[in-house]
């Protein structure tokens, strides 16, 4: 179907229907609904213009977001990748996405969103969107997710640590439950675990965030534990912090594992063995669904990627 054509079904000039899809700031919002309703009957997809290379990168507006560290990094590799690609970038916190309604783009990318946030994308928006690290939306045709393997990174962990003689494993992961990856990445850790026959209560694995962090390390020395994982946020800093209260050594009297911070964890007394992310894969994934939309040669809405292993000194060896 051409774009006459949807021009004729909307009753609209085929100009209007153009600047709907370039998400021209002069378009009524009644008109760019009417469109795109009459679109996605059809299974209409414009092409990405040669001229529109805008993608607008969405964030949290919250400074204090708890997994900030992350965003920064996967922010980073999208400044690398998607100017490579011949894009441009405009970033937008998420407390101000109706100024999407007045720019013009050609695809948007999400860092540390809900699904729940973008459910009537498909609804106002041609142009696809690009969710990190979190699942896309259903029924939404143009909205895609590219994300890390949370049940690898955390096999991954869990594995290291049984490989180098930890028997008693204790658990922080970063976050609420219900949000993000958090309930996820627990019920990954408690699978690991009981594959190894080791223990795996909830009192080994817990949710948390840097406030509550001193106070559960607390709780999970007295089990007695040897070993500690935590996932997510800035938790190596504020466990290297906690343990040190404890007048715990690393990794002496107790081994550790925490998400790579890249201008941290290297440089820790002892240097901290981690999971990372490949941010640079993510961000090369993302530019990839924005640049063949809508002729993708996969129709799957959802790609992944594994976890690596840093492994640094913070891991007793046998």
């Amino acid at each position: 179907m051409k774009l006459q054509e949807i021009a004729a079904l909307a009753g609209v000039s085929p100009a209007t229907v153009s600047r709907v899809f370039s998400h021209h700031p002069n378009i009524r919002s009644e008109v760019r609904e009417h469109v795109f309703a009459i679109a996605r009957k059809h299974g209409y997809h414009p092409r990405l213009s040669t001229k529109q290379r805008n993608v607008v990168i969405i964030m949290p507006g919250d400074q204090i977001y708890p997994i900030r560290n992350c965003l920064e990094m996967v922010m980073m590799a999208l400044t690398l990748v998607l100017p490579r690609r011949g894009f441009r970038i405009e970033v937008l916190p998420q407390d101000n996405i109706e100024r999407l309604d007045s720019i013009q783009f050609c695809g948007a990318v999400a860092i540390g969103a809900e699904p729940g946030d973008f459910k009537r994308w498909s609804e106002r928006f041609s142009a696809p969107l690009v969710m990190i690290d979190r699942e896309a939306p259903p029924h939404c045709s143009n909205v895609y997710s590219v994300r890390s393997d949370e049940t690898q990174g955390m096999e991954l962990a869990i594995n290291h640590f049984y490989e180098r003689g930890c028997r008693r494993i204790g658990c922080i992961v970063y976050g609420a439950p219900g949000v993000g990856n958090a309930d996820v990445r627990r019920a990954a850790i408690a699978h690991a675990l009981r594959l190894r026959k080791l223990p795996y209560s909830d009192s080994l694995i817990q949710l948390g965030s840097d406030e509550s962090y001193v106070e559960i390390i607390g709780k999970l020395l007295k089990q007695n534990i040897d070993g500690l994982f935590c996932p997510g946020g800035n938790a190596g800093i504020v466990t290297a912090y906690a343990l040190s209260l404890f007048n715990r050594r690393v990794p002496e009297d107790i081994s550790l594992i925490a998400s790579e911070h890249k201008l941290f964890s290297r440089y820790a007394t002892p240097p901290q063995t981690t999971i990372t992310q490949d941010h640079i894969g993510l961000a090369e994934l993302t530019a990839d669904v924005i640049e063949t939309f809508p002729e993708r040669p996969d129709p799957t809405r959802r790609s992944v990627l594994p976890y690596s292993l840093i492994v640094r000194d913070s891991v007793k060896s046998n």
